[in-house]
């Protein structure tokens, strides 16, 4: 068994042909196409360049050979390391630009759709456990109430759904980044999978970040790389975090007319990850309309996607799926749409202990110091304003503030209570001042 140290069992390396389960005119295209392009004529680059085993890219080399597709230069240089070059002959050319033709894509061999559910299971967010030493260690950042913690960790042990709800400013988002953090481990994510004969991107490096390769000691016995399919790429849990820029199109395959392949849609891309609507309500369609998109994948752990052709089908839908708003629940939604959200954990705003404490460290990082005469004019004078409602985010809103005017005044960091009603000035609009 093939087990990296994250935990996560790897996907063994393809060793034959066979083996890859993928048409075989499509992998040879693929190699002719990449050899074109990227103008590779070793065995060993072009295994690299797709993604294969050296025997196993002998074997597609050696295919294409006997089609006459690709010849053998017949000699070797000093530069090619001993190494057998090739080239693509007049058919070959001919057939990689027609190649080209119906699709652009080349480089790194497709995963196929059911090899990839397999990966998916043996990665999945549902095998994750999560302790409360590590959400405690991933939050430490925070103040968050004890109970908290409590209702959180058995949710993202879950892997199931999750609404959190309250009041804005209480950090919400900040909470969502804590528990991605918490995951720690590593999965492995494919470059792209095929279904049908189509092509769809998968990594994307603006979601996943890769983690580092591992580099082989020439001399150590045994080596740490090469031990997995080099189609997936090994990476953080991915974390996809959208807000009121969502709409149901960018739950949908992404098709390129020019390259005519397709890109996989956001929640595939998070498969193993954390899925994070931040804002819902804030959207251009309903809340309700897009929670009724996720009732099949949060009910069956699978997502329907279509082709341009309109055929549909499956995949896996293996995600944790948060959704942060400020409505209430009973707001935004129907009773049948909430009983599908697993947990619904509402986040308050900080008790006066709480908020004092939160305030020090800020106060503390941003290197202003504290004055006892500030904070009681600030509790005593200000807060009674506003019906002493505290938010998580006002200490670093007034600090921030404090900050800012004292750098414009040339003077040191200070707190004081005509600092703290400059900056109190700035966190709220005055009713009177709305223009009707």
């Amino acid at each position: 068994m093939n087990v990296q140290s994250s935990g996560v069992m790897a996907p063994p390396a393809p060793r034959s042909l066979d083996g890859m389960l993928l048409p075989m005119a499509m992998m040879r295209d693929i190699l002719i196409k990449t050899m074109f392009r990227m103008n590779l004529d070793q065995v060993s680059t072009i295994s690299r360049a797709i993604c294969l085993p050296v025997p196993v890219t002998q074997e597609l080399v050696d295919m294409a050979r006997g089609q006459l597709l690709l010849e053998a230069r017949g000699t070797l240089n000093a530069n090619s390391g001993n190494e057998m070059g090739y080239q693509l002959t007049d058919s070959g050319r001919a057939r990689s630009l027609d190649a080209l033709s119906q699709s652009e894509y080349y480089g790194a061999m497709p995963v196929p759709l059911d090899i990839y559910r397999e990966q998916i299971q043996r990665q999945s967010i549902r095998n994750i456990q999560i302790t409360r030493e590590q959400l405690s260690t991933a939050m430490g950042h925070l103040v968050l109430p004890p109970e908290l913690l409590s209702n959180l960790g058995p949710a993202v042990s879950a892997g199931r759904s999750i609404l959190m709800y309250g009041p804005p400013g209480n950090g919400k988002s900040s909470i969502s980044n804590g528990i991605r953090d918490a995951l720690g481990d590593k999965i492995y994510v494919p470059r792209a999978i095929e279904y049908s004969g189509q092509v769809i991107t998968v990594y994307d490096p603006i979601v996943h970040s890769a983690a580092e390769d591992d580099v082989d000691d020439p001399n150590s016995l045994r080596r740490t790389s090469g031990r997995f399919d080099t189609r997936y790429v090994r990476c953080e849990r991915p974390t996809v975090i959208t807000g009121g820029e969502l709409s149901l199109s960018m739950l949908d395959l992404v098709y390129n007319p020019t390259a005519r392949t397709y890109q996989a849609p956001l929640q595939l891309k998070s498969t193993g990850g954390i899925f994070i609507v931040d804002d819902l309500g804030r959207q251009a369609e309903p809340p309700q309309t897009l929670v009724n998109r996720w009732i099949v994948p949060l009910e069956e752990n699978k997502d329907i996607l279509a082709l341009q052709s309109g055929e549909k089908f499956e995949v896996p839908f293996d995600t944790l799926v948060i959704f942060s708003t400020n409505f209430h629940p009973n707001a935004i939604f129907d009773k049948a749409a909430l009983r599908r959200i697993f947990y619904k954990i509402k986040i308050d705003g900080p008790h006066q202990e709480d908020f004092l404490k939160i305030f020090a460290m800020v106060a503390r990082k941003r290197k202003m110091p504290l004055d006892e005469e500030t904070l009681v004019h600030l509790l005593n004078t200000r807060y009674p304003e506003i019906d002493n409602v505290y938010a998580n985010y006002q200490p670093i809103f007034l600090i921030d503030q404090m900050i800012s005017i004292c750098e414009f005044e040339g003077i040191p960091y200070q707190m004081t209570p005509e600092l703290i009603d400059r900056a109190w000035a700035n966190m709220f609009v005055r009713e009177e001042e709305i223009i009707h």
